[in-house]
């Protein structure tokens, strides 16, 4: 549950990075992921391919990063002739923007918990946040409604008044639990 929780929040951007070992990550299918960052190169070619696999599909751009010492230049080597190619590297003594951090993210995610079973659809959550509560359309982002809980995205400005109004207020003539993730 935690993981998924955490997938949906990142494919919701109300989390901006995910760190995930070669075991969490296995069957993850993000749309449009921007990049992978790889912490520690994979001892074995195979877990590396499917590793960046998951930046750069279907047809989208995609950018594939591995951070290494010298020590480990062997591996990317063996990498690329696996890959049967060269792959590029380049020695940086410093990252650039030194200790800025991320920018917070745009969104939060709030769990409602009722979803498919529940006959609840996307449309009903949005009617909910726009209608009663005068939420603008533009500060609801995805909405992924489950079997038993729907997620909805909320811009970071807004999410106290769309969660008291999801609290407060009905979705399709019921009360539901609604909590911040």
């Amino acid at each position: 549950r935690e993981r998924d929780q955490a997938l949906v929040r990142f494919r919701q951007l109300s989390c901006r990075v995910l760190v995930a070992t070669d075991v969490a990550a296995r069957g993850l299918d993000i749309d449009k992921l921007p990049a992978v960052v790889n912490y520690e190169l994979p001892r074995s070619a195979d877990v590396y391919v499917h590793r960046i696999g998951r930046t750069g599909r279907a047809g989208e751009p995609g950018l594939a990063l591995s951070l290494l010492t010298d020590r480990e230049r062997y591996r990317l080597d063996l990498i690329g002739e696996y890959l049967q190619r060269e792959l590029d590297f380049e020695a940086i003594e410093q990252l650039a923007g030194g200790d800025r951090g991320l920018p917070p993210p745009a969104f939060v995610t709030l769990e409602v918990a009722g979803g498919r079973k529940d006959k609840i659809r996307p449309g009903d959550i949005l009617g909910a946040l726009t209608g009663e509560a005068g939420i603008a359309a533009g500060k609801v982002g995805k909405i992924e409604v489950m079997d038993r809980a729907t997620f909805v995205a909320i811009a970071t400005d807004t999410v106290d008044l769309a969660l008291g109004r999801l609290l407060n207020g009905r979705i399709k003539g019921r009360k539901f639990k609604v909590r911040k993730l």
